[in-house]
């Protein structure tokens, strides 16, 4: 059974770091796309970042570029996220997902970590 297990949210400050971390099991990490998507109260979840099975190419949306980087350790079946410069917009649930390397949409799902940024 798949498990994806996020961790890392809390409450910050604006300007702040995070890092979230998610631990996948129950599937071969090294052949799954990593997302980070995340979901503010009352608005639809949105995409915040992904990274392919290697770890070569990585996209980001456009409000949290050159601020988060999304990294993988395939060894730890690991996805990360390291957020900087944390924004009181930013604050949401965020969540991992795995999609096979050739679909489009996301098979697996974790239960999500809040991150809350204070101004």
């Amino acid at each position: 059974q798949v498990q994806l297990v996020e961790s890392g949210g809390g409450l910050v400050q604006a300007g702040d770091s995070l890092r979230l971390s998610c631990a996948a099991s129950g599937l071969t990490f090294s052949n799954y796309v990593m997302g980070w998507f995340c979901q503010a109260p009352g608005k639809e979840r949105e995409f915040v970042a992904a990274i392919t099975s290697s770890g070569v190419m990585r996209n980001y949306a456009s409000s949290v570029k050159d601020r988060f980087t999304i990294s993988r350790d395939n060894a730890m079946n690991t996805v990360y996220l390291q957020m900087n410069s944390l924004k009181p917009e930013d604050t949401a649930v965020y969540y991992c997902a795995a999609r096979q390397r050739l679909s489009e949409k996301y098979d697996y799902w974790g239960q999500g970590t809040q991150v809350t940024v204070s101004s």
